[in-house]
């Protein structure tokens, strides 16, 4: 895939999405979008990945939407059409998202790892959505945040623009793990391993149904349900969980 902002690669199982403007703290300007929404649409249609870890390269996950181009009146509506897509995209696939964030990640740079399935923070990240202190609205942020940390802690992050740090973070539900700054690589490393290992095709129908728990009512997430089941039962990845359950191991499961 041809990216000008940020870099796609699959690795196996596993596809590798790193944004790419180190300059600028991996600020997303239209371009990006632009290319954000390709790399998930490509994510989203992928038949044979089981998951996906995104990071940013340098020394910060993502500081949102480019401010230069946004003070200098170049940043068109479609800007926040193709960003909320992209990330719909991302919620909607059927693979596991794992983001790793370091540094900063602020407004659009919070909004990404929100639309993620796992986050993954060093002790010392910054992490906020300071969009209403720049006279505008920060996306669905105000969408997806109250579903992680309650409605009162979202509404005092987002009209206060305050920022948290890693270990806040952890405390109020905004990311799952925390780990030290000098064991970043190798922590994340090994946690994508570990989910990748665990991403059978329930795992995969149960991030699905998560997603969608508060969109649909009870009836209608039942029928979901019911059909989803249906899927994870007949998957070659359940046979080899109860193999690997009756062999005394533990399941591997392969490429789709």
């Amino acid at each position: 895939m041809d990216l000008q902002t940020m870099n796609y690669e699959t690795d196996g199982d596993l596809i590798r999405l790193t944004l790419d403007r180190p300059e600028v703290l991996n600020a997303i300007n239209y371009q990006a979008t632009l290319e954000l929404h390709q790399a998930a649409q490509a994510i989203h249609d992928d038949p044979h990945a089981r998951a996906v870890l995104i990071r940013g390269a340098g020394r910060a996950f993502c500081t949102g939407i480019d401010l230069k181009e946004l003070s200098s009146d170049e940043t068109p509506h479609d800007y926040f059409v193709q960003w909320d897509q992209a990330l719909r995209l991302l919620e909607q696939a059927d693979k596991l998202i794992i983001c790793a964030i370091q540094g900063f990640a602020l407004g659009g740079g919070l909004q990404l790892p929100l639309a993620c399935d796992i986050r993954i923070a060093t002790e010392d990240a910054v992490l906020g959505l300071p969009a209403a202190k720049e006279g505008f609205i920060p996306g669905l942020g105000t969408y997806r945040l109250p579903r992680y940390i309650g409605l009162g802690r979202a509404k005092r992050m987002a009209l206060s623009g305050e920022n948290v740090d890693g270990i806040e973070a952890l405390r109020i539900g905004l990311v799952d793990y925390v780990i030290k700054p000098q064991d970043f690589d190798r922590e994340v490393e090994a946690l994508t391993r570990q989910y990748l290992a665990l991403s059978s095709e329930g795992a995969r129908q149960t991030k699905l149904m998560l997603s969608a728990y508060q969109d649909l009512p009870h009836g209608q997430f039942f029928e979901e349900y019911l059909q989803r089941q249906s899927i994870a039962i007949a998957s070659p990845d359940r046979d080899e969980a109860m193999a690997a359950y009756r062999e005394k191991r533990d399941p591997v499961y392969k490429s789709r």
